[in-house]
């Protein structure tokens, strides 16, 4: 039986040139999604706030599969990065950065569903944060995009050169900056991490 990928389903969305950015149209999409703030590179709530966002898919993925659902692979964790004032919005000082982390679901579970799911996780896993994650359709629309190879503290001139393209194309930046983490740093090289960066735009 053939397993959904929605990474190979919407291979625009998370496969994207790493040499130039391009727009795409990105659809409505079902996440678990848990919010924080500060700099995640020594900010112990960020690490908490991940575990309990693949518990939770994990979870959903082998009881559906155990109901004899449709099989699916687990997506990749995201990222929302922002601050209230974006003149903070400084990849050199992350420490005002607000962040919602996220995973999609391919097949996304009911209200009661859910929180069932929430309630059978804190418990078996021992998670208390899984009570801090929702469940939330999200739209982004027409963005800009480019795959990042190497260290997340290197991404400035890639960041730098996606808005300049933006610029250049007649657009503006609207919404949130946004990571989706193709590599797991604690298995891959730093210079070997792909890291999709996308920006919502809206046109001047």
């Amino acid at each position: 039986m053939s397993r959904l990928d929605l990474k190979k389903t919407l291979k625009e969305l998370y496969q994207p040139s790493a040499k130039e950015p391009a727009f795409v149209e990105v659809p409505e999409l079902t996440y678990f999604m848990i919010d924080g703030v500060g700099d995640p590179n020594d900010n112990p709530s960020f690490e908490a706030a991940v575990q309990p966002l693949y518990a939770l898919s994990f979870t959903l993925k082998f009881a559906q599969k155990k109901a004899g659902g449709e099989d699916y692979t687990v997506m990749p964790l995201e990222g929302l990065w922002w601050c209230e004032d974006m003149a903070c919005f400084e990849v050199n000082d992350k420490s005002q950065w607000l962040w919602t982390l996220m995973i999609a679901q391919p097949v996304p579970p009911s209200a009661a569903e859910f929180a069932a799911l929430q309630a059978q996780t804190e418990q078996k896993k021992e998670l208390p944060e899984v009570a801090k994650v929702r469940m939330e359709q999200f739209t982004e629309g027409r963005c800009a995009q480019i795959m990042h190879l190497g260290p997340y503290a290197e991404e400035g001139p890639t960041i730098a050169g996606l808005h300049a393209f933006i610029a250049d194309s007649g657009y503006e930046l609207s919404g949130k900056h946004h990571e989706i983490y193709l590599g797991d740093p604690r298995r891959v090289a730093p210079e070997k991490l792909k890291t999709v960066l996308r920006q919502p735009v809206r046109a001047r």
